[in-house]
This record gives structure tokens, sequence and C-alpha cells, in this order.
């Protein structure tokens, strides 16, 4: 049997086999919904999809394949709950298949009672989009009959920002080249944050694609990627598996430890959400206007189950209904005719500087509606953009407060809440705290003036040797006086080599700030602690560090008084040293 035979008779036998590999929720471990995966029989030369779609497309027989493949995956996923997606994957080269039809998909959906709102359709992005009006077109006939649109493959195709303009999918997936060893590579991580703003802006979710090992969730979590699929979480199935619990009591575990970082120096916006009522789509547009008028408010969100899919606007619907026949067209109708499909909806946990700059990026006709936020992915309340602001700036002023004024680096209280956030999570971390030598003998013989300036000059080299380190999150605190403290997840070759290079940088420039005399001579003379005139050693660095997993530690003066003890050692080093302790 030749190929054509092969493929043929696949076709006229629908001797296709369907997976499912779910898609799993990195906010909360729940299964966003599954991607069906098409395959040719396991006996047969065109098992392997590339091969079997690549030859249906050069043999005129895609759509027909197509056709098999979103039938049988319909079929299979019958037992699909309401609140799951189905994900099916659209070779863009079909809709110039001279038998392509529209409506297919749907008879097929209706036959096994699933609602096309339930679908998501991949569009891959492998392939080249020549003719971008009618591609254009058939996407919106998508949009139209209630699907949602998914690009695949993004960040290996032709023309991936040309199609995301075009567009403006729900989903944007990131392939899986871009993915592997992420947690390697700060070249991917910048790429991938980059991509993230742009969704956040525009209401796009974004899923990593082929995750295989654990540090590569941990990464994607850490970036704010929404969702995952892959062979760590899942390995595709023949039916809608479930997750492993283990994978889902990590996933919300590490979340929290996320969330409560206050090194990450943002906060929350649900906390500020007001709990305003939802209404279901099919609420007609005069129960909404006398909503609206009865309580004064100027927005609502629209749901479906308790899921956000829009949002109306007093003065959208009074602009409607204002026009001719508006209240006689659009009255009686249900709300999901007019409302907006594409609000900004943000998660609970989402920083008050994302939302602001995501609200901000909105189009300036909408820049005054509300925001919706959900947690676990359900409505949660509504956001006005007064009460957006308002908290901001509270949030700067407090923050303000609550940083050193000299360096401007977070104060104390700041600091003791990064450690304590240590101490309550078993994340690894290394906390390093920085001494100035010999800081009061400057200060007494060169003023306070010049003792701040070579204070802010030892922030100075914090914050950029800690800068270098892109991977990892980092704090950096003042303490007061000569002391600084960091708190890191970097590895402890990597804050070695921190410590190195922070001393190297210090010591190289130190001598600027002493006279050619005091240089010349390697001290300065003045008075001890007893008051007796003696010589001290240049200003020199010294490094206190533990490693490990803080929670050793029952609480915050536990802590100080091991970091002490180190620091009493490195300081009997002389010049500039540092001690890292493992735990």
């Amino acid at each position: 049997m030749n190929m054509l035979q092969e493929l043929d008779n696949i076709l006229d036998n629908e001797t296709i086999d369907t997976l499912f590999q779910p898609i799993v929720s990195l906010r909360d471990g729940l299964i966003l919904g599954y991607e069906a995966l098409s395959r040719g029989p396991k006996s047969s030369p065109l098992h392997n999809p590339e091969e079997l779609f690549t030859f249906a497309e050069k043999c005129n027989r895609l759509w027909k394949l197509e056709c098999i493949c979103r039938k049988k995956a319909i079929e299979r996923a019958s037992s699909l709950g309401k609140d799951k997606y189905l994900f099916i994957n659209v070779d863009p080269l079909v809709f110039k298949d001279t038998q392509y039809q529209k409506g297919v998909t749907k008879k097929s959906l209706s036959q096994f009672g699933i609602s096309p709102e339930s679908i998501i359709f991949e569009i891959t992005e492998r392939t080249c989009i020549k003719d971008y009006n009618s591609f254009k077109q058939a996407i919106e006939n998508y949009y139209d009959e209630g699907y949602k649109i998914a690009i695949d493959d993004t960040g290996s195709g032709y023309s991936g920002l040309k199609t995301l303009s075009h567009i403006k999918p729900n989903y944007i997936k990131i392939d899986i080249d871009l993915i592997r060893d992420i947690h390697k590579d700060t070249f991917k991580q910048n790429l991938i944050s980059s991509i993230l703003l742009l969704a956040n802006k525009e209401n796009m979710e974004v899923i990593a694609e082929g995750v295989e090992v654990k540090e590569e969730l941990i990464t994607l979590m850490e970036l704010g990627v929404h969702n995952a699929q892959g062979y760590y979480l899942k390995k595709p199935s023949v039916d809608l598996g479930t997750l492993d619990q283990s994978i889902i009591s990590f996933i919300c575990r590490y979340n929290e430890i996320l969330h409560s970082q206050a090194f990450l120096s943002e906060n929350h916006i649900g906390p500020i959400a007001q709990s305003l009522p939802a209404f279901e789509s099919n609420t007609s547009c005069s129960d909404l206007k006398n909503f609206f008028d009865k309580y004064g408010i100027s927005g609502a969100c629209i749901v479906n189950k308790n899921v956000p899919i829009g949002l109306i606007m007093k003065h959208s619907l009074d602009s409607m209904l204002a026009t001719q026949y508006g209240v006689a067209v659009f009255s009686k109708r249900p709300v999901d005719l007019i409302m907006d499909r594409n609000p900004l909806i943000v998660d609970y946990y989402s920083s008050v500087n994302l939302v602001s700059s995501s609200a901000m990026g909105r189009n300036e006709q909408n820049i005054y509606d509300f925001i919706i936020v959900t947690r676990n992915c359900e409505y949660y309340g509504i956001v006005s953009i007064k009460s957006l602001l308002q908290y901001s700036t509270a949030l700067e002023k407090n923050y303000a407060r609550e940083l050193n004024p000299l360096t401007e680096l977070p104060g104390n209280i700041l600091i003791g809440k990064n450690i304590e956030v240590a101490i309550n999570s078993d994340k690894i971390n290394c906390i390093l705290y920085f001494d100035l030598d010999n800081f009061k003998i400057y200060n007494d013989n060169y003023g306070f003036e010049n003792g701040d300036k070579l204070l802010k000059f030892t922030s100075k080299i914090l914050i950029n040797t800690a800068n270098s380190l892109t991977c990892c999150t980092k704090f950096i605190g003042h303490i007061g006086g000569d002391d600084f403290i960091m708190i890191t997840d970097a590895s402890i070759d990597e804050c070695n080599s921190l410590c190195k290079c922070i001393i190297a940088e210090f010591d190289k420039s130190i001598h600027t700030f002493f006279s050619e005399e005091d240089v010349a001579n390697g001290y300065i003379e003045g008075l001890d602690r007893e008051g007796t005139k003696n010589k001290f050693e240049i200003t020199s660095i010294s490094i206190a560090g533990i490693y490990g997993n803080i929670s050793a530690f029952d609480n915050i003066f536990d802590f100080s008084k091991s970091i002490a003890s180190i620091k009493k050692e490195v300081k009997k080093l002389h010049h500039s040293n540092y001690l890292i302790q493992k735990i």
C-alpha cells in the first residue's frame, strides 16, 4: 500500500487516535482545559502527526483530516466539564482548502452537548500565513460563533507579531523551545517577561508548553506565567486525566511563598476590590439599566457560572439606549449583545503596579472602565480607576516612609518582614549581612557628610552587583549606619561570586574617599573606644552570610544571634572578607 492509499484508508475508516494533555493554571493548580492531540494509527507510517498533516495538505485532504480529528476529539471529550476548555489544533491552511466548510464543528458539538464557548482553537504559528485578510475573516467567524482563539507555538513561527496583531487571541502558547532550560537562560526569561507584559495589557493569558522539569515550572511561576502544560505536569493520555495531588500541592504552596514575599515590593490588587454584584449574560439591558440607576453604580461584571466573560459600563449602556430605536431594540435583549468582551481581568494576587500599568495601557475610550478581579479563576470583585489611583498613591507614601532617607533602601520594618518570610518558607535562601570596618573612625576624621557619601557608595555597589543575579529574587535593605542586608535565592556558588565581586568593587574605589597621606600610610589615626589614640586600617567591608533553609530558625531573634556570631568571626580576618555558613 502506498502512502496516498494509507492516508485515504485512515480517512475512510476514521482511524485517528486522540490523546488529551491537561493545561494547568499556575495560580492554583486547577486544570484549565485539555489539548486534543491527534495521531495516525500506531502501526501506520503516518502515525507521527507532523508527517500525517503535512502529507494530507500535500494531497489536498487537509480539511477532511481536520474534520475527522475534531469530530474524534469532541466525541472523546463528551464528559468535559462546563468549567473546562477543549483546545483543538487548527492549521491556517485549512481556510484555503477547497473543501473547507463553515459550521461543521458546531454540528459535532451539538451532537455531544458541548457549548462552543468551551472550545479554544489553537492556530499554529509554524505555517506561513500569506493571505491575512481571508485568514482574519475566518478567525472573526470563529469569534462570532462563540469560540475562543489561541496562538500556538509562539516564538517558533514565521511572523508571530503580525499574527498576534491580526488575531488578538485569548491565549498565547509559548513554544517548547523557549521553555526548555528557561531556568538557566536569562534571555529567554526576559523574552517571556516581555510577552507577559503585552498579554497582561491586552487581557490575554499565556500558556507555557513543554514543561519537563521542576526548575522550569518554578521559573515560570516566578515570572508570572498564567498556565502551563508538559510532561512534568502530566503526560498525554487517552482520557481526560487528573493531576497528581503532589503537583497541585506544590503549585499552591509555592504560590503562597511568592505571594507573601515582601521583597517583591508589591502589594496585591485583591484587597481593594469591591464585591459588587455580577450578572449572567442573559440579563436584559433594561434590568441592568434599572440596577445602575437605583444603586448609583457605574459598571458591572458579566459572568457565565461566576466566570467573568465581559463588562458593561453604565455610560456605554446609556449611550446604546439613547440611540434612535435603542430602547426598542435593546431594552429587552440580553446584555451580552453590547457588553465589552475584552475587559481587563486580573488575578487577586496581581501586583498593584502591574494592574496600574495594564489599566493605563488600554485604549483611551476604555481607560476609566472597571477592572475585574478573579480569585481561583472565578469572579471576586471590581476595582474602579479612582480607588486604584488612591490606593497606589497611599502605597507609595507608606513605602517611602519605610525607606532609609539616606540610601532610599528599605529600612528595618521591611527588613524584618523579609526575614520573617524567609523563616516561614521552606525555600532555600542566602541572607548576607554587610558591615563596614572602621567606619566610625572614618566619620570622626572626615566628617558625617563624607561618611554619608561612603554609605551611598556602598549601597550603589550592593544594588549594581545584585542586579547581575538576573535569574534570582533579591532584596537589599539598609539597617542603619554602616549595616546593610541582602536576601536572595541565588545558589551558593552565585552567592560566593557575589561576595567576591562586592569586595573587589569596594576595595577598588575605597581609596578615593581618603587623603593621599592616609592611602600612602595604609591607615588612619583616631581614638579607639577607650579613648586611646591608635592606628586603624583603611575602611573595608565584612560580609557574614547564612545559606540554606532559613526556616531552621524559630524566629528572627535566633537568626540575628546566629548572623552576629558569623559577623564576629569574619571581622577577625582583617581587610575586606566574607564568610558564608551553610545550615
